[in-house]
C-alpha cells in the first residue's frame, strides 16, 4: 500500500474520511473544535457573499436614484433660467404665458421622473408618506446592516406645484428647490461611497476567509495522510508479527510430531 488509492480498506477511518472530503471535516470525532471553526468559517463566508448581493442592489438603486435626481437638477436649472428670462417689464403677458406654458412641461417632467423612478418596483422619488424613509440590507451574517434613503421630490414637496410667472412669484422658490434637491443627491454620493466600502470588505473579507479555510483543509489533508500512513505501516507490521507467530506454531507443531 504505496499510495491514498490503495487506501480503501480504510474508508472508515476518520483519516480517510478527511481525505476523500479534501480536507474538509464532516464529524465530531474528526476534531470536534476543528469541526465548529470550520462551520464558522463557512457560515461567515456565506454570510459575506450574501451581503455582496444585497450591496450590489443597494448600489444599484442609488445608481438609479442619482442619474434621476440629474435629470430633476436639470429641469429646475432650467425653470430658474425662464424665471429670470419673465422678469423683463418688457414681455407682454402672452410672452408671459409662453414661458409658463414651457415651465408647466418642465415641472411636469420632475413629476413624471419621480413618479417613475423605480427599482425592483419600489419607488425612490415618490414616497407620499414621509419626506425620506429608508431600505434596509443586510451586509453579513452578524447583523450589520447598510440603509439607503429614498425621498419626495415631486413639485409639491419641491414646494413649487403652484409656481406661476404670469402672476406675482418668489424665484427664491426654485433656489430653494434645487438646495433641496442637491441635498439629496449628496446624501445619496455618501451613501453609494459607504456601499461601495462594505462592497470591497466583504470581497476581501470573503477571500481571506476562503484562503484561510483552503489552507486549513490542505494542512488537514497532509495531516491525514500521515495519521493514514502510519496507521498502514503499524497495520503492516501487526501483520507480520501475526505471520511470524503462525509460522512459529507451525514449526513447533513439526518439531512436535516429528
Amino acid at each position: 500500500m504505496s499510495g491514498v488509492s490503495s487506501v480503501s480498506g480504510y474508508s472508515g477511518y476518520d483519516a480517510y474520511s478527511t481525505i476523500s472530503a479534501g480536507g474538509t471535516y464532516t464529524k465530531a470525532a474528526q476534531g470536534a473544535s476543528e469541526l465548529a471553526i470550520q462551520e464558522k468559517t463557512k457560515a461567515q463566508v456565506n454570510g459575506l457573499e450574501a451581503g455582496e448581493e444585497n450591496l450590489t442592489s443597494a448600489k444599484s438603486a442609488l445608481n438609479v436614484e442619482e442619474g434621476a435626481m440629474a435629470g430633476i437638477e436639470d429641469y429646475l436649472q432650467s425653470i430658474k433660467e425662464l424665471s429670470l428670462k419673465a422678469m423683463n417689464g418688457t414681455l407682454s403677458d402672452e410672452d408671459k404665458q409662453s414661458v409658463q406654458d414651457q415651465i408647466k412641461e418642465y415641472m411636469e417632467g420632475i413629476n413624471d421622473i419621480a413618479k417613475n423612478t423605480t427599482y425592483n418596483e419600489k419607488q425612490l422619488l415618490n414616497n407620499e408618506d414621509v419626506p425620506t424613509s429608508k431600505f434596509e440590507f443586510a451586509t453579513d451574517s452578524s447583523g450589520s446592516t447598510k440603509e439607503i434613503s429614498t425621498y419626495n421630490s415631486t413639485t409639491e414637496a419641491l414646494g413649487i406645484d403652484d409656481y406661476d410667472v404670469t402672476k406675482d412669484f418668489d424665484i427664491s422658490k426654485i433656489d430653494k428647490a434645487l438646495d433641496k434637491v442637491t441635498s439629496m443627491r449628496s446624501n445619496t454620493g455618501a451613501e453609494t461611497n459607504g456601499v461601495e466600502h462594505a462592497l470591497t470588505y466583504n470581497s476581501h473579507a470573503a477571500l481571506e476567509l476562503n484562503g484561510y479555510q483552503m489552507d486549513k483543509e490542505e494542512d488537514n489533508s497532509v495531516k491525514a495522510y500521515q495519521e493514514l500512513k502510519t496507521k498502514q505501516a503499524l497495520d503492516a507490521y501487526q501483520n507480520v508479527l501475526e505471520k511470524q507467530k503462525m509460522d512459529d506454531r507451525e514449526q513447533q507443531n513439526i518439531l512436535l510430531f516429528s
